[in-house]
This record gives structure tokens, sequence and C-alpha cells, in this order.
């Protein structure tokens, strides 16, 4: 397992590098070239409410014997009774340009999803229950391009994300403590879900924290629809977490250009305005903290055949409208990195043990108010 898990990784960072590669020598276009459907976005059916009482429906839930977020590297195991519940939404792993919307029965994009929730999920499975819902998510070209389609391919994302939180808090009755995270398109997706599920709601009052990590989000466009502040301290609980990593020199233009021409949630122009950096390595905002403060950060060998948790290798420190900053870059295996110093891919294993003691003391917290 841990080896297959491994070679994945090796597969996604190919494809992360190849991607960054194309991009310093031929821009933009050529990426929206590549990887931007030219089809006319195909109209779907919303998923049926039962659809996701189907076991099959899941990555990851409680009894599945192939559950991918509960890998752990040595030294650590998933707890046997955990007391929460993590509703957990995956980043992209379709990158086809043959359709707008994942078919949910793509092996490649399944088997790249299954690495996600290794990676990243696996993080909280001390604290819950991983509940990880496949989904049609957009394709990656969908984050390339101002076509309509791309938007419409990200509303039927959504709500299939949606359908599925309506079945886990079905399932897991109405008392136990959530925990809301996602990466990337999946942090997209939640907070959508925060807006609309949580926000104005009694649910509010049962989440544990809501880690929206690689996606921005505006301090003043987005935070005040969302239903809960950001986390001010490292056991506060009912709050958001969100950080977008880079090191140094960093270039943020790539997120920043397009962000900045959208309206948030609030229906305030998202231009210019300070996003929420949660520095991981202290549970609070806008902080800096030195290496020593690093509990463990995942690194593959150098043959990929094991993954080993290292402590008190990378720093981190929030500085600007809100990234989150390493320093110079990381002695990770290949370090491949998007454009612009770009640590996306590694938003969550850079700081692995220090998520999975944060989401263990909120909890805490959380069970002793």
């Amino acid at each position: 397992m841990a080896r297959k898990f491994l070679y994945l990784i090796a597969i996604l960072i190919m494809l992360a590098i190849a991607a960054a590669f194309a991009y310093r020598l031929f821009g933009v276009q050529i990426l929206r070239t590549a990887l931007v459907p030219t089809t006319k976005f195909e109209h779907q059916a919303d998923a049926a409410p039962s659809v996701y009482a189907d076991p099959a429906m899941w990555f990851s839930r409680p009894g599945k014997a192939d559950d991918p977020s509960r890998w752990t590297p040595a030294g650590y195991q998933p707890a046997q009774k955990p007391v929460a519940a993590v509703f957990f939404i995956h980043p992209t792993s379709y990158l086809d340009r043959s359709h707008w919307n994942a078919p949910l029965d793509n092996q490649e994009a399944n088997e790249r999803a299954k690495l996600f929730l290794r990676g990243q999920a696996s993080a909280f499975n001390e604290a819950g229950d991983i509940w990880a819902p496949r989904y049609r998510q957009a394709t990656f070209g969908a984050f390339l391009t101002s076509e309509a389609a791309a938007g419409q391919a990200l509303d039927l994302a959504y709500r299939d994300v949606l359908t599925a939180f309506d079945q886990f808090m079905k399932e897991i009755g109405p008392d136990r403590p959530i925990i809301l995270a996602g990466h990337s398109q999946g942090a997209l997706h939640l907070t959508r879900l925060l807006k609309d599920r949580v926000a104005g709601t009694p649910l509010a009052a049962r989440i544990v924290a809501a880690y929206v990590v690689g996606w921005p989000v505006s301090k003043t466009a987005d935070l005040p629809a969302l239903g809960l502040p950001q986390c001010e301290t490292a056991a506060q609980t009912g709050c958001i977490l969100s950080w977008q990593t880079f090191a140094e020199p960093a270039d943020p233009s790539l997120i920043f250009d397009t962000f900045d021409r959208t309206e948030g949630y609030t229906g305030a122009p998202r231009g210019d305005t300070e996003v929420i950096c949660t520095n991981p390595l202290t549970g609070t905002p806008d902080a800096a903290a030195p290496a020593s403060a690093n509990l463990g950060a995942l690194f593959p060998s150098a043959d990929l055949a094991t993954a080993d948790i290292l402590p008190g290798r990378i720093s981190a420190r929030c500085e600007g409208r809100g990234i989150l900053s390493v320093g110079p870059p990381p002695n990770m295996v290949g370090n491949y990195v998007l454009p612009g110093n770009n640590y996306h891919v590694f938003d969550y294993s850079l700081f692995w043990a220090n998520i999975r003691a944060d989401a263990e003391r909120r909890l805490n917290t959380y069970l002793n108010n």
C-alpha cells in the first residue's frame, strides 16, 4: 500500500511540474489549449437525494475496507472510535479535456482522488470518521477559462457535494461534532457549503472547525457570508482556517489576478482585499513560526518506497495580502512546484502533523465546553 501510494505521488508531481514547465515556456494560453475542453457543456441530471446512501458513492466513510483516508505514516494510527465526523472534499483529480465534468467511473481521476485522501484527509483520522464523497468534479481546465461552461461545470460539481453533505448529516446523527475540510476545488465547494448550509443555522454550533485550504477567502468580501469567523486562537472552535503555501520569492499573481476580478459572497468586489492566512504551525492568523514549531511534514523517501514524518524542517509565516511563505524552497524530493513558487500541491503535507494536532486540540476544546 505504501509503495503504491508513493508511486501515485510521483505521478501527481510529474503532472504538476509538466504544467509548470509549460506555463513558464508558453504562458497560460498553452495550458488553456491543452486542458480547457472544446466540447459543449453536457447538462446532466442532479443526483437523486438517495444516491449517496450507497457506500459505493464514497471514497471514504465508516466501514469501507479500502478507505484511503485511514492511511498513516509510521508512528501514527487512526482512531478506533473517533468522536467527530469529518466531511472532506477532495481537490481536482480530473485532468481530461473530453468532458467538463469527471465521469464517476473515470479510473485515473479516482486513483488520484484516493491519493489526495491518503496525503490530506488522513491528517484528520485521529479526530473523526472521514466521509469523502465521489462527485462529478469540474475538470482542471475549468479553472483556466472564463467560459460559461466552466461555471456550469463547477455548479454541477457543487450540487453533487451538497447532496452528499445532506446524506452525511442524515447518517452521522444529530449530536456529533463536525469537522469540515477540503483542498483547492474542494475548498471552493466548501465555501459555498458554508454559505448555504451553515451560515445562520443551528448547524454552526456543531462545527469544530472548517479547513478551507488552497483557496483564497477574502476577509471582507467572503468571510461575513460564511457564517463562521476566522480562527483567532489555536484552540478556538466554530471558525475557519485557510492558507495558500508559497516559497520565496513568491509570485501569487496567477491566483490574485483572477481572484481580484470576481465578486465575493457578500456581493462586494474581491479586488485588493486581504485573504485569510492561518499559520498551520500555530493555528493562529497572520503569524510567523520557526521550523522548530513544525511537528512533522510528510516526506517521501528518495526511492519513493516509504513516507516519513520529519519534524523541524519547514518554517511558515503569513505575509502580504495573506499568503503563507515557507521561506527558501524546501528540499522536497524533486522540489516540484507550480508557477510563482506555489507549493499548492503540498498545502497539507508540509504541515501534516500540525494539522492533525490542531484538529485534536480544537475538538478537545469543543468537547470540554
